[in-house]
C-alpha cells in the first residue's frame, strides 16, 4: 500500500472524501511545489531571466499554494469545509495561471513545458476533490432537510 494512502487509512478520523482522490490531490499538490521550484530555478538559469520575470513569479507563488493545499488537506481530523473549499479553490487558479504563463515558454523552455503539464494535472485533481466536497455536503444537506421534526 502506498504510504500516503496508508496514512489516511490510519488516521482515526474518516476521510471526507474517497481516500483514493484525497490521496492523488495530496500527492498531484506536493509534486506540482517541487516542479514550481524547479521550474523558477531553471527560469534563473536562462541567458535573459528577466524576460521570464513572471513566470518566476507564477511559479513562486503556485509552489506556496500547492505546499499549503496539500498540508491542509492532508488533515482529515475535523476540517473546516469552508476552508479546505477555498484553499482548493485558490490551487485550481493559482495552478491555471501558472500553466498558462508556462505555456507562453514552452516551446523555447522544456522546463516551463514540463511546469505547465504538472500544473494541469494539479488543477484537474484539486477540481476533482473540490466536486467532492461539493457533492458530499450537498448529500449531507438533502438528510438533514429530510430528517423529520
Amino acid at each position: 500500500m502506498h504510504q500516503t494512502a496508508e496514512m489516511i487509512n490510519a488516521n482515526p478520523s474518516r476521510a471526507v472524501i474517497q481516500v483514493d482522490v484525497l490521496v492523488e490531490c495530496i500527492e498531484a499538490c506536493l509534486t506540482c511545489t517541487q516542479i514550481n521550484l524547479a521550474c523558477a530555478d531553471a527560469c534563473l538559469g536562462e541567458p535573459e531571466p528577466q524576460e521570464l520575470s513572471r513566470c518566476i513569479r507564477l511559479n513562486l507563488d503556485c509552489a506556496d499554494i500547492c505546499t499549503a493545499t496539500g498540508r491542509i488537506v492532508s488533515r482529515q481530523h475535523k476540517p473546516e469545509m469552508y476552508l479546505l473549499r477555498k484553499q482548493l479553490e485558490s490551487c485550481v487558479f493559482a495552478c491555471q495561471i501558472c500553466a498558462s504563463e508556462c505555456e507562453l515558454h514552452q516551446k523555447e523552455h522544456e522546463h516551463c513545458r514540463i511546469c505547465a503539464e504538472q500544473c494541469r494535472r494539479t488543477e484537474r485533481v484539486c477540481q476533482q476533490m473540490l466536486d467532492q466536497l461539493v457533492q458530499g455536503e450537498g448529500a449531507v444537506q438533502r438528510r438533514a432537510a429530510q430528517r423529520p421534526s
